[in-house]
Order: C-alpha cells, then sequence, then structure tokens
C-alpha cells in the first residue's frame, strides 16, 4: 500500500507563503508596474544588425534587376517587358570569397565592387526589408564580422549609443555576440511624425557611434496608441473568459467548492507569475499571454486529475474525513505529478537555455508557472476544499466541526 503523506499539515503555511508572495506582487504592480512591451503600448519596435559594409553593386543594362541574399544564396532576377525572364543565382557557401563572387557576377553582366576581396561570400548580410533594385546608382551591401575579432556594438554600446533618446530600450537577439538587437522606443503621443523620424534617429545614432552604414535595419514595427489600448483590453478579457469557462467546467464536473477550488489555484499561479514579471524586470509582451494561459490549461489539468482522484475515493471511504481523503488522492497522484512536471520541465528548459530574446522570456515563465501550479494543486486548491469541507454544516444541519475533530 501507498503510504500517505499528510499535506493538510502544510495548508497554513503554504497559504500564508502564498499570501506573502501575492501581496509583495500586488504591491509591486501597483508601484513598478509591468515592464510592457510594444504590443501593449505605442510605439516602435526595430530590429537591427550591426554589420561591415561589404561593398557597392551596380548594374548598367536593361531593366532593373531585383537581388535577394539570403543566409545561403544571393539570387538576381530579370523581368522586363523588352526582357527574356531570366534569374541568376549564386551559391554563397561554394562560390568562395567576395573577390569570387565579384567576378562570377561580372560575366553576367553585374558590377560588385566589394571592400575587402579575401572575406568569404557566404557573410553577406541577407536583404532583411525587402529586396535591392540594381541600377546605375549603387547598391550598398553589408557582410558579418568574419571572427570575434572583428565583433564590436556590444548591448552596453549600443545602449550608450542611444541613451539621448527618450524612452528607449534595448534587448539582444540571438546568440551574444550576435549583433542583432531589438530596439524599442515608446510613443507618448506628441509628436504626429513619431513613426516617420524615429528610425531614421535610431539609424543616425548608430552610425554616429559605430561608423557610417554600420546599421542594416532588418525589420520595423509600429504600434499606434489605439492599438495596443484595444490589446490590453482583449488581452484582459480573454483571461477572464478563460476563468470562467474553467470554472463552469469544473462546477459540471465536480460540486461548486472543487469547481472554485481551481479557479483559485489558477488565480494564484497568474498572480505568481505577474509578481515574477514585475520584480525580474521581463517584458511583458503577447508571448506573456500565451505562457500565463498555457499555465493555466496546465493547472487545471493537474488540479483536475487530483480531485478526480477525490471523486473516486469518496464512496470507497464514507467514514473518512475529507482531509483524510484529499491527503490520500494527492498522495495517490505524486508519481504522476512528479513525471508530468519533470517532463514538461526538460523541454521548456531546453528552450530557457538554448535560445534567447522572447522565446526565452516565455520559456522561463513556463518553467515559473509550472512550478506554482504543482504547488497550487497541492496546496492552495485541495486546501481550499477541505476548508469548505469542514466550514458547512453536516447533513443535519449540526455546526462544523473544529479542524482537530475532522482529522482521522
Amino acid at each position: 500500500m501507498k503510504r500517505m503523506i499528510r499535506f493538510h499539515k502544510a495548508y497554513l503555511p503554504a497559504t500564508i507563503v502564498s499570501i506573502v508572495i501575492l501581496c509583495a506582487g500586488i504591491v509591486g504592480l501597483l508601484t513598478k508596474g509591468l515592464n510592457l512591451g510594444v504590443d501593449f503600448q505605442a510605439g516602435i519596435n526595430q530590429y537591427v544588425q550591426l554589420a561591415y559594409p561589404a561593398g557597392s553593386m551596380t548594374y548598367a543594362g536593361t531593366g532593373a534587376p531585383v537581388l535577394t541574399v539570403t543566409d545561403a544564396k544571393a539570387t538576381v532576377v530579370f523581368s522586363a517587358a523588352e526582357l527574356e525572364a531570366r534569374t541568376l543565382s549564386y551559391d554563397l557557401r561554394t562560390v568562395g570569397t567576395m573577390a569570387d563572387l565579384a567576378g562570377a557576377m561580372a560575366a553576367d553582366g553585374i558590377i560588385f565592387q566589394p571592400k575587402d576581396g579575401g572575406v568569404s561570400a557566404d557573410l553577406l548580410v541577407p536583404t532583411y526589408q525587402g529586396d535591392f533594385i540594381l541600377g546605375a546608382t549603387p547598391t550598398l551591401l553589408h557582410r558579418l564580422p568574419r571572427d570575434a575579432s572583428e565583433r564590436y556594438g556590444f548591448i552596453a554600446d549600443v545602449r550608450e549609443s542611444l541613451s539621448a533618446i527618450e524612452a528607449v530600450t534595448v534587448q539582444e537577439l540571438g546568440a551574444d555576440g550576435s549583433g542583432q538587437y531589438i530596439i524599442r522606443v515608446r510613443d507618448d503621443s506628441s509628436d504626429a511624425d513619431f513613426s516617420k523620424k524615429v528610425p531614421g534617429i535610431v539609424r543616425g545614432a548608430l552610425n554616429a557611434k559605430f561608423g557610417p552604414d554600420s546599421a542594416v535595419i532588418m525589420k520595423t514595427d509600429y504600434v499606434s496608441a489605439g492599438l495596443s489600448s484595444n490589446m490590453a483590453g482583449k488581452s484582459v478579457w480573454l483571461i477572464g473568459a478563460t476563468l470562467a469557462l474553467i470554472m463552469l467546467y469544473s462546477a459540471i464536473r465536480f460540486k461548486i467548492e472543487f469547481a472554485i477550488g481551481v479557479v483559485l489555484a489558477i488565480i494564484h499561479d497568474a498572480l505568481v507569475m505577474m509578481a515574477f514579471m514585475v520584480f525580474s524586470g521581463m517584458e511583458f509582451s503577447t508571448l506573456s499571454i500565451a505562457a500565463l494561459l498555457t499555465i493555466l490549461g496546465y493547472s487545471t489539468n493537474d488540479t483536475i486529475v487530483i480531485f478526480d482522484r477525490v471523486r473516486e475515493l469518496r464512496p470507497l471511504k464514507p467514514t473518512a474525513s475529507i482531509t483524510t481523503v484529499l491527503d490520500e488522492a494527492v498522495s495517490w497522484s505524486l508519481g504522476r505529478t512528479f513525471i508530468t512536471t519533470i517532463a514538461t520541465m526538460l523541454a521548456v528548459l531546453s528552450l530557457m537555455f538554448f535560445t534567447s530574446g522572447g522565446i526565452h522570456d516565455f520559456a522561463l515563465a513556463l518553467v515559473v508557472g509550472i512550478i506554482a501550479g504543482t504547488y497550487s494543486t497541492i496546496f492552495i486548491a485541495t486546501g481550499f476544499v477541505n476548508l469548505w469541507n469542514r466550514l458547512k454544516p453536516n447533513r443535519h444541519g449540526q455546526e462544523p466541526k473544529a479542524l482537530e475533530e475532522a482529522v482521522t
């Protein structure tokens, strides 16, 4: 027979710990607030790659061919009414150096003048923000550092270069030293031309710090004040609707006290995650909402498994107190809970350790949520059901028994 652990003895200490954490989180939320991402506040997200100018490219023939550079290929597409449609493709991994690429292109009538012909051609920066139209005006291409000694523009340097811009935050993308950053600038709605001015200001500040033509704009996202407010409202509505549906499902499947226990547990988990985000300074974005909803589902599933066991045990032990039944249900389900938690943690920790940026924050939020969800299932949800059954009158209308009388 499996040993029964008396979890009920920890209900009161666990409740006190939870109250302290939740109160600290609420105070922090009111005083510090969340580090809102651009999804929930008006502003610009500018994705930037710091790189070296690689050389210029021109085309003096008929038409205006389009150049596309990816991680592996450089492709030139000729298409015009007076030209026969054709596509030229250069494999950057096998073509050799920049000088070799220039020679291959020259044979096709495209003039590429590299600044350093000995650099490998596969270091060319992709054309993130659309393709280049080649013509008589030189088109500037960029390249990545060839090794660690050429890397520059670390996050502290980028923040220093943008220090004159108000309400700006910088986050690194990719691996450390990748030279890719998300630069966020908040819009306070005081400038009607904010979305047009800020990208140029950011690029100018980076070029002033790291040299001319050192910043490649990968992507620019702008969120207006109306859109950010709308997204915030919909997120609150979505979480509220999720809680209501979970409570309705639990009330149909179990008794009302079990439904309230489930909802209290997941509200506890949500508030713990919010407290963590407040004090860690983690950005609150749409990924945070995704992590929050994921944890609500995870915690609900874990709690319902325990309550299913309670429902099975009560008819088998009609004389046992609810406290004993809850302890036995949690004890019998403990192995499954740990196996599920560990298996989920392995996947989430892989994301946390081997990714960066938004995915890393998403995984970190999941780690906190999974721990909080397991804890709330064992102590918060079952603790509430135990308290409810101790306080309600029995079927004969007698007063509820004291805690020590309820424990067999």
